[in-house]
Protein backbone atom coordinates (compact mmCIF):
# COMPACT_ATOMS: atom_id res chain seq x y z
CA UNK A 1 0.00 0.00 0.00
CA UNK A 2 1.73 3.52 -0.62
CA UNK A 3 2.31 5.19 2.32
CA UNK A 4 0.93 8.95 1.05
CA UNK A 5 -1.27 10.14 3.53
CA UNK A 6 -4.51 11.73 2.50
CA UNK A 7 -7.17 14.47 3.27
CA UNK A 8 -10.54 14.02 1.70
CA UNK A 9 -12.34 17.53 1.55
CA UNK A 10 -15.91 17.53 1.14
CA UNK A 11 -18.35 20.41 0.64
CA UNK A 12 -21.24 19.01 1.86
CA UNK A 13 -23.75 21.06 -0.21
CA UNK A 14 -22.04 20.27 -3.19
CA UNK A 15 -22.15 16.57 -2.56
CA UNK A 16 -26.00 16.44 -1.03
CA UNK A 17 -26.61 18.01 -4.49
CA UNK A 18 -24.55 15.51 -6.54
CA UNK A 19 -26.06 12.63 -4.35
CA UNK A 20 -29.76 13.54 -4.94
CA UNK A 21 -29.61 13.75 -8.40
CA UNK A 22 -27.53 10.24 -8.55
CA UNK A 23 -30.36 8.95 -6.14
CA UNK A 24 -28.14 6.96 -3.66
CA UNK A 25 -27.37 7.58 0.00
CA UNK A 26 -23.73 6.42 0.80
CA UNK A 27 -21.62 6.14 3.86
CA UNK A 28 -19.66 8.56 4.69
CA UNK A 29 -16.57 6.55 5.56
CA UNK A 30 -16.92 4.32 3.15
CA UNK A 31 -17.21 6.89 0.54
CA UNK A 32 -14.08 8.37 2.02
CA UNK A 33 -11.89 5.32 2.05
CA UNK A 34 -13.33 4.30 -1.42
CA UNK A 35 -11.67 7.65 -3.25
CA UNK A 36 -8.79 7.40 -1.03
CA UNK A 37 -8.00 3.78 -2.58
CA UNK A 38 -8.98 5.40 -5.97
CA UNK A 39 -6.68 7.73 -5.67
CA UNK A 40 -4.01 6.41 -5.79
CA UNK A 41 -4.07 3.95 -2.69
CA UNK A 42 -3.62 6.49 0.02
CA UNK A 43 -3.99 6.37 3.71
CA UNK A 44 -6.61 8.52 4.33
CA UNK A 45 -5.13 10.58 7.41
CA UNK A 46 -8.84 12.79 7.74
CA UNK A 47 -12.03 13.69 6.03
CA UNK A 48 -13.12 17.06 6.51
CA UNK A 49 -16.59 17.68 5.88
CA UNK A 50 -17.89 21.45 5.43
CA UNK A 51 -21.36 22.72 5.31
CA UNK A 52 -24.04 24.82 6.88
CA UNK A 53 -26.72 23.96 9.33
CA UNK A 54 -30.36 24.98 8.13
CA UNK A 55 -31.65 28.69 8.40
CA UNK A 56 -33.68 29.60 11.05
CA UNK A 57 -35.94 32.23 11.74
CA UNK A 58 -36.93 34.29 15.41
CA UNK A 59 -38.39 32.50 15.75
CA UNK A 60 -38.47 29.09 14.25
CA UNK A 61 -41.35 27.92 12.80
CA UNK A 62 -41.64 23.78 13.82
CA UNK A 63 -40.33 23.01 10.40
CA UNK A 64 -37.60 24.92 10.64
CA UNK A 65 -36.68 23.47 14.26
CA UNK A 66 -37.20 19.92 12.68
CA UNK A 67 -34.94 20.48 9.90
CA UNK A 68 -32.03 22.23 11.93
CA UNK A 69 -32.39 18.87 14.54
CA UNK A 70 -32.24 16.50 11.84
CA UNK A 71 -29.12 18.22 9.92
CA UNK A 72 -27.47 18.47 13.60
CA UNK A 73 -28.08 14.98 14.22
CA UNK A 74 -26.62 14.38 10.96
CA UNK A 75 -23.89 16.26 11.61
CA UNK A 76 -23.13 14.52 15.43
CA UNK A 77 -23.09 11.03 13.34
CA UNK A 78 -20.56 12.06 11.15
CA UNK A 79 -18.24 13.97 13.42
CA UNK A 80 -18.34 10.16 15.45
CA UNK A 81 -17.07 8.61 12.16
CA UNK A 82 -12.92 7.48 12.71
CA UNK A 83 -10.59 10.10 11.80
CA UNK A 84 -13.79 12.63 11.13
CA UNK A 85 -14.36 16.20 11.26
CA UNK A 86 -17.36 18.59 10.65
CA UNK A 87 -16.37 22.04 10.19
CA UNK A 88 -19.70 24.73 10.14
CA UNK A 89 -20.08 27.84 7.87
CA UNK A 90 -22.86 30.48 8.54
CA UNK A 91 -26.23 30.62 6.70
CA UNK A 92 -27.26 33.87 5.48
CA UNK A 93 -30.54 34.70 4.23
CA UNK A 94 -31.28 37.39 1.72
CA UNK A 95 -33.72 39.52 -0.22
CA UNK A 96 -34.57 38.04 -3.14
CA UNK A 97 -37.47 39.21 -5.22
CA UNK A 98 -36.82 36.75 -7.81
CA UNK A 99 -36.99 33.97 -5.53
CA UNK A 100 -40.76 32.14 -4.88
CA UNK A 101 -40.24 33.41 -1.25
CA UNK A 102 -39.15 36.41 -2.21
CA UNK A 103 -35.36 34.97 -0.02
CA UNK A 104 -31.89 33.46 -0.99
CA UNK A 105 -30.16 31.55 1.17
CA UNK A 106 -26.13 31.78 1.04
CA UNK A 107 -23.30 29.69 3.00
CA UNK A 108 -21.03 32.20 4.42
CA UNK A 109 -16.68 30.61 5.49
CA UNK A 110 -17.47 27.55 3.82
CA UNK A 111 -15.26 27.88 1.17
CA UNK A 112 -12.94 29.74 3.23
CA UNK A 113 -12.81 27.04 6.18
CA UNK A 114 -12.36 24.60 2.81
CA UNK A 115 -9.08 26.35 1.79
CA UNK A 116 -7.74 27.29 5.10
CA UNK A 117 -7.53 23.98 5.63
CA UNK A 118 -6.09 22.72 2.32
CA UNK A 119 -3.42 25.49 2.96
CA UNK A 120 -2.64 24.86 6.41
CA UNK A 121 -2.03 20.77 5.96
CA UNK A 122 -0.33 21.34 2.50
CA UNK A 123 1.94 23.90 4.35
CA UNK A 124 2.79 21.76 7.52
CA UNK A 125 3.12 18.80 5.10
CA UNK A 126 0.48 16.70 6.85
CA UNK A 127 -0.26 15.45 3.64
CA UNK A 128 0.86 14.32 0.15
CA UNK A 129 -2.19 14.24 -1.28
CA UNK A 130 -5.50 16.27 -1.34
CA UNK A 131 -8.70 14.46 -2.55
CA UNK A 132 -11.08 17.71 -3.11
CA UNK A 133 -15.11 17.08 -3.33
CA UNK A 134 -16.20 20.29 -4.67
CA UNK A 135 -17.21 22.24 -7.53
CA UNK A 136 -16.15 25.84 -6.63
CA UNK A 137 -13.27 27.87 -7.93
CA UNK A 138 -12.93 29.70 -4.69
CA UNK A 139 -10.77 27.29 -3.42
CA UNK A 140 -8.40 27.34 -6.85
CA UNK A 141 -5.69 29.89 -4.96
CA UNK A 142 -5.39 27.34 -1.95
CA UNK A 143 -5.51 24.45 -4.52
CA UNK A 144 -2.28 26.44 -5.78
CA UNK A 145 -0.46 26.81 -2.62
CA UNK A 146 -1.18 23.01 -1.88
CA UNK A 147 0.44 21.95 -5.19
CA UNK A 148 2.86 24.34 -4.83
CA UNK A 149 4.28 22.31 -1.65
CA UNK A 150 4.39 19.48 -3.38
CA UNK A 151 0.60 17.77 -2.51
CA UNK A 152 -0.52 16.17 -5.49
CA UNK A 153 -4.23 17.15 -5.63
CA UNK A 154 -7.35 15.31 -7.11
CA UNK A 155 -10.53 16.39 -7.73
CA UNK A 156 -13.95 14.25 -7.64
CA UNK A 157 -17.21 15.61 -9.22
CA UNK A 158 -20.56 15.32 -10.70
CA UNK A 159 -20.82 16.58 -13.76
CA UNK A 160 -24.95 17.14 -13.52
CA UNK A 161 -26.92 20.18 -14.05
CA UNK A 162 -27.13 20.67 -10.50
CA UNK A 163 -23.56 20.34 -9.46
CA UNK A 164 -21.57 21.62 -11.94
CA UNK A 165 -17.43 22.02 -11.26
CA UNK A 166 -16.26 25.41 -12.47
CA UNK A 167 -13.78 24.64 -15.47
CA UNK A 168 -11.14 26.60 -13.97
CA UNK A 169 -10.87 23.97 -10.53
CA UNK A 170 -10.41 21.09 -12.95
CA UNK A 171 -7.76 22.50 -14.37
CA UNK A 172 -5.64 23.49 -11.49
CA UNK A 173 -6.24 19.93 -10.11
CA UNK A 174 -3.70 17.29 -10.81
CA UNK A 175 -6.10 14.55 -11.06
CA UNK A 176 -9.97 14.38 -12.00
CA UNK A 177 -12.46 11.87 -11.37
CA UNK A 178 -16.05 12.11 -11.73
CA UNK A 179 -18.46 10.39 -8.86
CA UNK A 180 -20.40 8.08 -10.71
CA UNK A 181 -23.73 6.35 -9.70
CA UNK A 182 -21.81 2.80 -9.52
CA UNK A 183 -18.89 4.16 -7.28
CA UNK A 184 -21.92 5.35 -5.04
CA UNK A 185 -23.15 2.09 -5.25
CA UNK A 186 -20.33 0.44 -3.68
CA UNK A 187 -20.23 2.72 -0.51
CA UNK A 188 -24.02 2.90 -0.18
CA UNK A 189 -26.16 2.72 3.13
Amino acid sequence: MNSDKAAVLIDGGYLDKALSEIGIRILFDKFSDKLCQESGEAYRLRTLYYNCLPYQSDPPTEDEKRRYQDAQRFTYALSRLPRFQVRLGKLQKIQDPTSPDGFEYRQKRVDVLFAVDLVRMSTERQIQKAILVTGDSDVVPAVDVARDRGVEVWLWYCDSSGSRVHDELITACDERRKITRDLCREVSR
